[in-house]
């Protein structure tokens, strides 16, 4: 059975003390039934502090960054490496995210490099997928999110994508406040799961949770989790503010 994943990813927002204010108002909120867990991707400045105040508080919240760079070290001014964020405690990272994509130019050449570098230095990558408005309606989004799954996995070996965590976010639903329906969302991690099925087996797509992201809110958390293929939820806005994230972690308990 597929763990479920519950993912927050504060992007550029929370100082340490901000965060701090934020993991003590979750304590008593996080799901304790195994197959469970409850992910937080703060920014590089709150890493540490975070990781301290998890284990100070024995609280069952997993840490890891929103990215990093694909060179283990080098001459990259502002960059973060894998190893740098093992030292924090981090356990994964997010790759792929459509904002990285857009506006730090990402590729697929390069999040394939950061991918295996994660792999390499023992972080679980959380590997984001998504189409735009236009690809979505011209009903040609499934090559591209094939496409990028394929570029950004390429070389990989099979075994190592037990290791791994696939995010679909459909860009039109970031930020927008609207969110794909869960039929929608649905149909679309089955053919994500398809693909992944046909080309690196059965096994493999059976095992590899698959997390949806795009405008999650407490008011569809449950109805999403309720779809087969949908083992969890990337979330932006609404991981920010902690009486919106312990709604969610409560409807989680109910699905």
């Amino acid at each position: 059975m597929r763990k479920k994943i519950i993912a927050g990813n504060w992007k550029m927002h929370k100082t340490i003390a901000e965060a701090g204010v934020f993991l003590r108002g979750i304590q008593g909120h996080v799901p304790s039934r195994p197959g469970m867990e409850i992910w937080i991707a703060p920014p590089f400045t709150a890493l540490h502090a975070c990781m301290a105040f998890v284990k100070q508080h024995d609280l069952r919240v997993v840490i890891g960054g929103q990215t990093m760079h694909e060179a283990a070290q080098g001459a990259f001014t502002g960059e973060i490496s894998g190893m740098m964020l093992r030292e924090t405690g981090a356990s994964f990272c997010i790759l792929g995210h459509s904002e990285r994509r857009a506006l730090f130019h990402e590729t697929d050449g390069i999040i394939n490099a950061k991918v295996r570098r994660a792999l390499e230095t023992e972080l679980t990558p959380l590997l984001c997928i998504g189409e735009k408005e236009a690809e979505r309606e011209s009903g040609d989004y499934m090559n591209l999110l094939e496409l990028q799954l394929a570029s950004g996995l390429a070389g990989i070996e099979t075994a190592h994508l037990k290791r791994l965590v696939i995010a679909y976010e459909p860009v039109w639903a970031i930020g927008t406040g609207r969110t794909a329906t869960p039929e929608v969302a649905q149909e679309t991690h089955k053919k994500i799961r398809g693909f992944i099925a046909r080309r690196w087996g059965e096994s493999i797509a059976g095992s590899l949770p698959i997390l949806y992201g795009g405008s999650v809110k407490p008011d569809n958390i449950a109805e999403l989790l309720d779809q087969p293929d949908i083992d969890g939820a990337l979330i932006g806005g609404a991981a920010l503010e902690v009486r919106t994230f312990v709604a969610i972690l409560n409807n989680v308990e109910k699905v």
